[in-house]
């Protein structure tokens, strides 16, 4: 059974970049529609009430170009937001501009701070080292096109469980004594992505039958490879969702307190679909 500690696995943000032809088929104006959206998996821990991140400006650049001519601006102003706010595929738009067709490659993201604020009010304003100045560069592979008349979007997956690194005791809130702030982004290419939703419940024996009960606040973890790839906790109805699943099978561990972990090996995710897993925990 895989184990991890609760307050590493964090959240995981995500940016939504959705690249928006026009809708002529015969347009030939040379641009695409770009719509940012921001998304996040849930924080699984109560140590932690808020995860605030401002973005101020992001940045994408057309493949092969070497130079800063070949980055434009799809999103500038200042946007915060509550990560723990945006959960089980909820996203909020961040820009929505035109931009010339061709392929993307990389982008540029430009966090201007981050702040913790733990569960008894205690906040920590973070350190953002580079992010405010040269932005956090995220690759993409493959790039992402942008063309008239077609719709495509990049999930960047802010990964808080590697970007939040607690110092103290995570044992309580009053042991914790600071964070890192090590932004860790990953690129997915939605054209060739998939999603992973399902619903976690434990059956309970009533008076006069077995009554089936959501488990929520439960951590679902996603293995590839025996690399944990992302996680995300049960909503109160004990629903998930996962996005940003690049093709392939993967190892999905659910674990709760009071139950017994499992897990279903080999879960098929396939691109641009949604795909089912559900769980039935047991009490330990």
């Amino acid at each position: 059974m895989r184990t991890k500690n609760i307050l590493s696995s964090f959240i995981a943000m995500a940016i939504v970049a959705g690249f928006v032809g026009c809708n002529n088929d015969n347009d030939s104006s040379g641009t695409g529609q770009l719509v940012v959206k921001m998304t996040d998996a849930p924080f699984p821990s109560d140590l932690v009430s808020e995860a605030n991140v401002t973005v101020t400006k992001i940045e994408a650049r057309q493949k092969s170009g070497d130079s800063e001519s070949a980055f434009i601006t799809i999103m500038e102003g200042e946007v915060s937001a509550n990560l723990l706010d945006l959960t089980n595929g909820v996203t909020e738009n961040l820009a929505d501009v035109e931009i010339p067709e061709g392929t993307y490659d990389l982008i540029r993201v430009y966090v201007a701070d981050a702040t913790v604020v733990l569960s008894d009010g205690t906040t920590f304003d973070l350190k953002v080292p580079s992010g405010s100045s040269s932005g956090i560069k995220i690759f993409v592979k493959p790039g992402i096109e942008v063309a008239g008349g077609l719709t495509a979007e990049l999930l960047l997956d802010f990964d808080v469980a590697s970007s939040f690194v607690a110092k103290g005791s995570t044992s309580s809130p009053s042991g914790i004594t600071g964070f890192s702030f090590k932004p860790v982004i990953k690129a997915s290419n939605q054209s060739f992505a998939g999603r992973l939703v399902g619903a976690v419940t434990t059956e309970v024996e009533g008076e006069t039958e077995t009554e089936i009960v959501a488990v929520g606040g439960a951590t679902v973890s996603i293995y590839a490879a025996d690399t944990l790839n992302t996680t995300a906790l049960t909503a109160e109805d004990g629903t998930y969702t996962v996005l940003g699943l690049q093709a392939g099978l993967y190892d999905v561990t659910v674990e709760a307190g009071g139950f017994a972990a499992t897990t279903s090996d080999g879960v098929e995710i396939v691109a641009a679909n949604a795909t089912t897993q559900d769980f039935v925990l047991n009490q330990e």
